[in-house]
């Protein structure tokens, strides 16, 4: 083996790890768990005697029951056709879904903290929304990043994701409740 050919094989080997390290980093459900994260806080309406404490289960409940839909899609949608999925299968799509579950995250922990600020059970609405749509500009970035897009795309991805969360905000504010 040459020394040109022992230089470039250990680089198309690195090479191809982050290629196909790429490719296995799919950040599509912490985007959709964000945005997915935003609209509970929009739709949350009256909430009872305790209301951070429902918003903080609410936000973790629903990206929980959404991580188990994306799951079941996945595993008996397309996968069941082509066969059964096994236990290794089965562990390999629930960590694949989990960030639509780790989008959850912050924005209920910035309604269980809201009290530390100073904030009411508004202004903790607010800083959920803010923090949910924080995050799914932040995931979108990541996505585009981890994919090597250039400047200019990750500028495109975070302002097209920034516009559909300025249009949750929206919803917000009209839907008054």
């Amino acid at each position: 083996m040459s020394r040109t050919t022992a230089r470039v094989g250990p680089a198309t080997t690195r090479s191809a790890r982050r290629a196909e390290q790429r490719a296995r980093s799919d950040y599509t459900g912490g985007v959709y768990g964000s945005m997915l994260a935003a609209s509970v806080v929009v739709g949350a309406g009256s909430l009872g005697s305790f209301p951070r404490v429902e918003l903080v289960l609410l936000l973790l409940l629903t990206g929980v029951v959404f991580w188990i839909a994306h799951v079941h899609a996945h595993l008996f949608g397309a996968r069941l056709a082509q066969h059964a999925p096994d236990r290794r299968g089965v562990l390999l799509v629930c960590r694949a879904e989990w960030p639509v579950v780790k989008a959850a995250v912050p924005p209920a922990a910035a309604v269980a903290v809201s009290p530390l600020l100073g904030l009411d059970v508004r202004g903790a609405l607010w800083l959920a929304l803010s923090v949910a749509v924080a995050g799914q500009v932040g995931w979108s970035v990541a996505a585009a990043r981890r994919a090597g897009a250039s400047r200019r795309l990750l500028a495109v991805t975070a302002s097209v994701n920034l516009v559909l969360g300025l249009l949750i905000i929206s919803f917000k504010i009209f839907l008054k409740h």
